[in-house]
């Protein structure tokens, strides 16, 4: 996970005989007080030439908690097979125990306790690094049980969003509270978005990125505190859409390096903000178009064959985590599209190893990724309660339906969790996690499905029941019907380090009809609501709104639209 990772943690684990312990730091011996936030003692109870049993008992010492999860890595090849007292998962190496429904419950000094059996060949040696909802345990916290506790600046942590509160936009909270029923969601936090040279001082008198970083401080008291930002000018940005379009031409790598991403870096690198977790969001919308709009693809444009060719997304990408991953405290995720652009076996695996490419272009590497992001503003439906890519109807599959038209994944939920197991398995870190920008994706209100469609056809079943109401997967640009999603929150679900809102609600996509600017951003017709298509969108109707101002501009209509189609309802 990071680059400044000590060997404290190993020298805390101990063996003994046959049964391995980690054992938890001695309390200070000032004030008695354990300084550690967890503790995690790992026996190995019976042990043979294939398997073994163990047990695992945690002490919290942090502030007490309605539900919890254990992290770690195995350096071999144990799989567990069956558990008892906690939910049990496995992807790889990476093991994540959780709370079952009767011992969530874990107060301040409080311990539960847990087994499994496991199978193994070879060597079983014992996990070096345990985590609690993100918290490395087993470690001082330097707090020496004093103070405020917390970790200390720059201490690296497995999920930034745990035990975190999460930065609010003071100036996009003023804009929600000033609409109307606005103030039920103007004190969640949004992503603070960084889109072109001008905005890293402020733009017409706005808050630039100091004084973004100086007002988190002030929201973040003792405790800790995420700040969001979207790292997002790459030259010849997102190569197959106008609206997005950004200042730099397609071989102005070095402009980027040295104005854009150089200046962030300096910033960020401040030993007074050393207590904030900064997250990025590295460079929307532009990797996965080198996957799926190049070369002889229907799809293709030859702005996004230029940027293959010229090799400056790559390049940019590795710049950007190799400068602000050497920062302790930031945290980097690559965006990673959404289950309908990257979701379909042809851009799946390809996806991931380009990724991996660029997490090791320019200096970087795979030390410098944290995780990743996906569905950053757009709509794609967290979870399909009313069908799964495994039903058929009548003899046909689910994957022949109109709607998800041979791709491997219905939701964002399941493509997030099988993404990221695949990112491991092409080299990343196992102890990766997986965002999804739930701002706009709720597709709530009267419209929502309450069960599943007729079975008449796979089309009947899958239109009736679907929660996404778009015209089709590929229409991104301010859609009719949408909604407020799931509200921010961390690690709701295996391998998810949260569910943020990167794109903040009412800001637009992009406008209706073509307007002069000087932000360098174009007229998309996926943006005017009569624009009937394209090969990117199977050639049907936007489904985009009317009245739309250029993209980042506030859009009234949409929020209110947003706010009485959320979903959980406000």
């Amino acid at each position: 996970m990071s680059r400044t990772r000590t060997a404290l943690l190993a020298a805390l684990v101990l063996v003994a005989g046959a049964s391995g312990t980690a054992v938890a730091a001695a309390p200070s011996a000032e004030t008695g007080i354990a300084a550690i936030p967890c503790s995690v003692d790992y026996k190995v109870q019976n042990q043979w030439d294939t398997g073994f049993t163990a047990a695992v008992t945690i002490t919290n010492n942090g502030a007490a908690k309605s539900s919890w999860a254990a992290k770690w890595s195995y350096a071999g090849n144990q799989k567990i097979t069956s558990g008892w007292n906690a939910k049990i998962s496995q992807s790889g190496t990476a093991v994540t125990a959780a709370n079952e429904t009767y011992n969530g419950s874990l107060g301040t000094g409080s311990s539960v306790s847990f087994g499994f059996n496991a199978s193994y060949s070879g060597t079983n040696a014992l996990p070096t690094t345990f985590t609690l909802d993100g918290v490395t345990c087993n470690v001082d916290d330097g707090s020496g049980g004093g103070g405020g506790g917390g970790t200390d600046p720059g201490t690296r942590v497995d999920n930034p969003y745990a035990g975190a509160k999460v930065y609010v936009n003071p100036e996009w909270s003023a804009k929600a509270a000033a609409e109307t029923g606005g103030s039920r969601v103007s004190n969640q936090p949004t992503g603070v978005w960084l889109d072109r040279i001008a905005a890293i001082n402020g733009v017409n008198g706005g808050m630039g990125l100091r004084a973004h970083l100086d007002a988190a401080l002030a929201q973040k008291g003792t405790g800790e505190e995420v700040v969001q930002l979207v790292v997002y000018d790459l030259p010849g940005r997102d190569c197959a859409a106008l609206a997005s379009n950004g200042e730099l031409g397609p071989t102005e790598i070095g402009r980027y390096e040295t104005e854009f991403i150089d200046p962030i870096a300096a910033i960020l690198a401040d030993s007074k903000y050393a207590s904030l977790r900064i997250v990025t969001t590295i460079e929307i919308d532009s990797l996965p178009n080198l996957v799926t709009n190049t070369g002889s693809k229907a799809t293709a444009t030859p702005q996004c064959d230029t940027m293959l060719a010229n090799g400056n997304y790559v390049k940019g990408v590795g710049y950007a985590l190799n400068k602000l991953g050497a920062i302790p405290n930031v945290y980097n995720y690559i965006d990673a599209g959404h289950h309908g652009w990257l979701g379909w076996d042809d851009n799946f695996v390809p996806s991931a190893n380009l990724f991996y490419q660029a997490a090791n272009a320019e200096g970087a590497t795979v030390n410098d990724v944290a995780g990743f992001i996906t569905n950053t503003a757009n709509y794609s439906a967290l979870k399909e309660n009313n069908f799964t890519i495994n039903d058929s109807v009548n003899g046909v599959s689910v994957r022949q339906s109109k709607w998800v038209d041979w791709n491997r994944y219905v939701d964002e939920l399941s493509y997030a969790q099988a993404f990221r197991s695949e990112l491991v398995s092409v080299g990343f870190n196992s102890g990766i996690g997986m965002l999804i920008d739930t701002s706009r994706n709720g597709w709530g209100g009267s419209a929502r499905p309450t069960g599943p469609g007729a079975t008449t056809s796979v089309d009947t079943y899958v239109d009736g029941g679907r929660y996404d109401r778009r015209i089709q997967v590929g229409n991104w640009c301010n859609q009719s019907g949408a909604g407020l999603g799931e509200r921010p929150q961390a690690a709701p679900a295996a391998g998810i380090d949260a569910y943020v809102w990167m794109k903040p609600p009412g800001e637009s996509d992009g406008s209706s009809t073509a307007i002069a600017n000087d932000e360098g951003k174009g007229f998309d017709r996926m943006c005017d609501p009569t624009y009937t298509g394209n090969a990117r969108n199977g050639n049907n109707l936007s489904g985009a709104l009317p009245n739309a101002p250029l993209s980042g501009h506030w859009f009234s209509a949409q929020f209110q639209q947003l706010m009485a189609n959320a979903y959980p309802p406000l």
